[in-house]
């Protein structure tokens, strides 16, 4: 099933992770929830007695996280569903283009990739707590995998295309939102969870660098609707594994707003969006998650125009659009991999803070390598989200989460395709290099105003404020 994050930079985009993914506030809470029964990760020096000598260590990192089979089957589909969608976004934008001729219809197929997200995950989050996960991620997949047969049909007219497309990308939140929310249960809500979301984050971005290239090779020997038929058996594969290769669980929502209360689905998902909202700390991590990603697509949105105006060659234009991709996966792996959970929760707002600070580098209009070690850096510096991750699953009450991560889901898409739109309006005024450049001084400000929001309501900080403030009524009392 598509998308796990960020399109250009989860969080490009990602057709991709990590994530999953509101007023009538429920009350602050003084600290953070306790995570519960996450599996937790033994020292590697540490040995257990036995019989056959000290026990082997038991394994860390992204080893760890593949040592559950739950998630084995989670991440398979997931590449699977992933690679299937590119290639069919690329078989269904040559179809559209062959039958019409014409390239806005022809780009409006991409388009319509990002568009529909907000509604679905708006009006349809409430499906992710109201019913079981593994039923919601199989017939999600057997969904879209239904769409994108019709699609097959030669009688089907370019605009019942579209509408298929629409109504996969409106699927894509909630199918999205709910995996992340399962991983939770299958990982627990410690480390290992952010280490999953870690490795679905980095397929999502590999996708873009293998996906199309997948692509463009099979449409030199399918038609397109032939390689449309991949995408097809790949969401039937993947609604297979999240069948037989997860567990049953309950829903989350059993009582109040949840499944029990008779409630309409329309009424849980905007309920669960004002609850979600509502919530200060919430609200300031989702804002996190959205903002930088809303500033760092603008020089991928305009990259072809650059490379024109720098006379580089459409092969530099390959490497343009990948560049961030490539720093994205590099960060992330080794920040995953090299860090641990407290470092990686303490670099969360510098990084956050200077993370768009690449961007400047275009206010000279660059070359085509200074040009390159900027857009990589600017990748690098979404490696920030792995901490937040932990710090969104600890916040979320558990019967919300659901809700919260589909929302945060479609948000994400929605903005990222927002920036785009902004950055191509604004290069109609004003030179490309300046625009990518002026993306990333407001991206920055805007950045710096919001991690002073998610410092003030950090709970450990308010609940010092709390103490202290109590402290003081008590002394003027006397």
């Amino acid at each position: 099933m598509p998308t796990d994050s960020p399109a250009p930079a989860d969080t490009p985009r990602t057709p991709p992770a990590p994530a999953a993914p509101v007023p009538a506030p429920f009350p602050e809470r003084a600290a953070l929830p306790d995570p519960g029964p996450a599996p937790t990760l033994r020292d590697p020096d540490a040995r257990a007695p036995g019989p056959g000598g000290p026990a082997p260590a038991t394994p860390r990192g992204y080893r760890a996280v593949f040592a559950v089979a739950e998630f084995r089957a989670v991440f398979a589909a997931h590449l699977l569903s992933l690679l299937g969608v590119v290639v069919s976004e690329l078989a269904l934008t040559v179809l559209v283009y062959d039958l019409t001729g014409s390239p806005l219809l022809s780009a409006l197929t991409f388009a319509l990739g990002l568009l529909p997200y907000i509604v679905g995950g708006t009006l349809f989050a409430g499906v992710a707590d109201r019913y079981p996960a593994r039923r919601v991620l199989v017939v999600c997949d057997l969904l879209c995998a239904a769409c994108v047969a019709v699609m097959l049909v030669p009688a089907t007219p370019v605009a019942g295309l579209l509408a298929l497309r629409c109504l996969v990308a409106a699927i894509a939140p909630v199918f999205t939102g709910t995996r992340m929310a399962a991983l939770t249960d299958i990982l627990g809500e410690g480390d290992l969870y952010v280490l999953g979301r870690s490795l679905l984050r980095i397929v999502s971005q590999s996708a873009m660098l293998i996906g199309f290239g997948a692509g463009g090779m099979l449409l030199t020997v399918l038609s397109p609707r032939g390689a449309i038929t991949v995408t097809v058996v790949t969401f039937l594969c993947s609604a297979a594994l999240l069948r037989f290769g997860t567990q049953d669980r309950p829903a989350r929502a059993t009582t109040g707003e949840g499944a029990g209360a008779g409630g309409t689905l329309l009424k849980e998902s905007l309920s669960g969006a004002r609850l979600v909202l509502g919530d200060r700390r919430i609200r300031a991590l989702m804002l996190l998650f959205w903002l930088p990603a809303m500033f760092v697509v603008a020089p991928e949105a305009l990259a072809a125009p650059y490379a024109d105006a720098i006379g580089a060659s459409p092969a530099a234009l390959g490497l343009l659009l990948c560049a961030m991709a490539v720093g994205h996966i590099g960060a992330e792996l080794f920040v995953g991999s090299a860090l641990s959970p407290r470092n990686r929760s303490r670099i969360v707002l510098p990084v956050a803070t200077v993370g768009l600070l690449p961007l400047l580098v275009y206010a000279v209009r660059p070359g085509l390598p200074l040009a390159l070690a900027a857009l990589a850096l600017a990748g690098a510096g979404a490696a920030y989200v792995i901490g937040l991750d932990q710090w969104f699953v600890d916040a979320v009450p558990q019967e919300l989460r659901g809700r919260a991560m589909t929302l945060l889901t479609a948000g994400l898409m929605t903005v990222q395709g927002l920036g785009m739109a902004l950055a191509g309006l604004a290069a109609e005024f004003f030179p490309v290099h300046q625009v990518v450049a002026g993306s990333g001084i407001i991206g920055t400000v805007c950045t710096l105003l919001l991690v002073a929001e998610v410092r003030r309501t950090d709970p450990r900080r308010m609940s010092y404020t709390e103490e202290r403030d109590g402290a003081d009524r008590h002394v003027t009392s006397r």
